[in-house]
């Protein structure tokens, strides 16, 4: 009987052109029957009830006016009495109970033969809140159980993914856009940790969605009910929990959800709620926000799996389009150039990055007067900028020359690395385009005094002392370390780029660089490659194996020998970055 008349409004509603829902003889059913919707008693088939649901939303979607005769209280007081006292509360104090969202929002997550339901169901919210742009209706969405009932489903499913989910099945999970249909039979044709892994993102995506095209006050609303349920109420718990089940889930989650994620207020609140609030630069004997300075530790914990989830974890916050991911991390600190020597500062010039193997290195036969193998060369027609262009060369030859020549196992791949780095300076430079960085060098800071400590800042410092153990860490954990350093390098901030890829810079005592680290590690690769025998002969084998030319076999010092390919590796990166990043370069 139900679903005769659940047919029957549904066919009222669509095939009547008039305004109906404005009648109180109209609206008064439509709201029992919204609110039957979820009764337990008697079956409802869910293609009727969606029918019906549709056929109201579309009313709304044109009219959405008309929110205020649908989204009213299921307790409606017939009495004049019950009138009077509704009228003394006031209506800014009458938080009404609403049935549609959840109905609504019960099918976005039904699963049928074809997948349509869902998809059907997720479309017609979506109609509504993207038609209710006028401060009235969206102020009535804003009041209504909305954002409670996402943030619910949303909780809910997070803890239906396992806890021994592995954080690659959890990241690396696709077609989770939530307009594809997915059956019920596909789903159960998955492996129950996936299919859950699916159905929270292709929620989290939805999610966003909503929160894009909804009115400001609807979408701060929805953020900040995800904020404090899921964020603060659910994740941050498991982040800080001392379970690695619970830790390696969590990280991966966030990493996922990040990658599902469009600008919107929810982006800041996941940021603010990661990284803090604070701004002013680090100091070794503060402790920040301990979310944030558990995560960054985390980057080198003991066990190898935590620390590359977490490291994975960063890179995706290091691309969102967001101008705070780096200055959390790494600006802050490089604000003040405490790096750089104050007794050399006055009298630092071009001069004064002369290296002291220059001479050595200019009559290197890999450099002439360009880069081999790559077409590209730099632009010496720029008279301004020769002397910025020669000092790019420097720094180009002092990277690529880092690694002694018997501690090589290949001397080729830069020129693609060259042309990698171009590809993703355009991508760092057109990330950043907004952001107001400066174009040039800024004078230190009016405290800058030769007894001001440097700090990099937890994050850098963290990275570099995982650099500086590449010889001793497994393979997967070094490209990692390498891939976010090379991606912080290849910022446009001057700042950044000259403590990253400058070798020549007169350091304050104590302070140290990207260069100063692989310095280091290449004094303690000579000191264990003489104790060695046929050690540049294992790297090349090491390499092919590495590249799938030679069956893998176990070897002695395989890590030693691992590590030193990707510290080849990593400073032709780095060569490739300086190179970039001192413009103009000609084809």
């Amino acid at each position: 009987m139900r679903q005769q008349v659940l047919v029957f409004f549904s066919r009222l509603l669509t095939k009547v052109q008039r305004p109906l829902l404005h009648y109180i003889n109209v609206h008064r059913p439509v709201q029992k029957l919204i609110a039957l919707g979820g009764d337990t008693v008697g079956v409802t088939a869910h293609r009727e009830e969606l029918q019906f649901l549709i056929s109201v939303c579309s009313k709304l979607e044109k009219d959405p006016s008309l929110l205020c005769h649908v989204l009213e209280s299921e307790n409606v007081k017939g009495d004049s009495a019950a009138s009077e006292e509704e009228g003394a509360a006031g209506p800014n104090k009458q938080k009404p109970k609403q049935s549609l969202f959840k109905a609504v929002l019960r099918l976005c997550l039904c699963q049928s033969q074809t997948g349509r339901l869902a998809v059907r169901a997720r479309e017609a919210l979506f109609g509504v809140l993207r038609a209710a742009q006028q401060e009235g209706p969206a102020r009535l969405i804003a009041q209504s159980d909305l954002s409670q009932q996402v943030v619910r489903r949303l909780c809910e499913l997070h803890h239906e993914i396992p806890l021994n989910t592995h954080p690659c099945d959890i990241t690396a999970a696709d077609g989770t856009d939530w307009r594809i249909e997915v059956s019920s039979e596909h789903y159960n044709a998955m492996p129950p940790e996936v299919a859950a892994v699916r159905r929270f993102l292709c929620w989290v995506q939805y999610c966003s969605s909503l929160l894009r095209e909804s009115h400001e006050m609807v979408a701060v609303t929805i953020a900040d009910s995800i904020t404090e349920h899921y964020l603060r109420g659910i994740l941050q718990e498991e982040l800080l929990h001392v379970s690695e089940l619970r830790i390696l889930r969590s990280t991966a989650l966030l990493s996922a959800v990040l990658q599902h994620l469009n600008p919107s207020p929810l982006t800041h609140r996941l940021l603010h709620f990661l990284l803090g609030e604070d701004r002013g630069p680090e100091k070794r004997s503060d402790n920040g926000p301990p979310l944030r300075t558990q995560l960054i530790q985390r980057c080198n914990h003991l066990s190898d799996e935590i620390s590359l989830t977490t490291l994975r974890l960063f890179e995706e916050i290091l691309q969102l389009p967001e101008k705070m991911c780096m200055y959390s991390l790494v600006l802050r600190n490089l604000e003040s150039r405490r790096y750089i020597s104050a007794v050399h500062e006055e009298s630092r010039g071009h001069d004064s990055e002369a290296f002291e193997g220059s001479d050595e290195l200019e009559e290197d036969p890999y450099f002439t007067d360009g880069f081999p193998d790559t077409g590209l060369r730099l632009n010496n027609g720029n008279q301004g900028r020769g002397t910025e262009s020669g000092g790019a060369e420097q720094s180009v030859r002092s990277f690529l020359s880092l690694v002694p020549e018997e501690m090589k196992s290949s001397d080729s791949g830069f020129d693609t690395y060259l042309q990698d780095a171009l590809v993703q300076y355009h991508s760092c430079c057109t990330q950043a385009s907004s952001w107001g960085w400066p174009l040039s060098l800024q004078p230190p800071s009016s405290g800058h005094s030769g007894q001001d400590e440097f700090y990099e800042g937890l994050f850098l410092e963290t990275l570099l002392n995982r650099l500086g153990s590449i010889l001793d860490q497994p393979y997967e954990v070094n490209l990692q370390v390498t891939s976010l350093l090379t991606r912080i390098a290849l910022f446009p901030h001057p700042h950044i780029q000259e403590y990253l890829l400058n070798p020549f810079i007169n350091l304050a005592p104590g302070a140290r660089t990207l260069f100063s680290v692989l310095v280091r590690v290449v004094a303690d690769l000579a000191q264990r490659s003489q104790r060695i025998s046929n050690f540049q002969e294992m790297l090349i084998l090491v390499r092919r194996q590495l590249t799938g030319e030679t069956p893998a076999e176990p070897l002695g010092h395989e890590t030693l020998c691992k590590g030193v390919v990707v510290l080849e590796e990593f400073c032709k990166e780095l060569a490739a970055a300086a190179c970039v990043t001192h413009h103009p370069l000609g084809v």
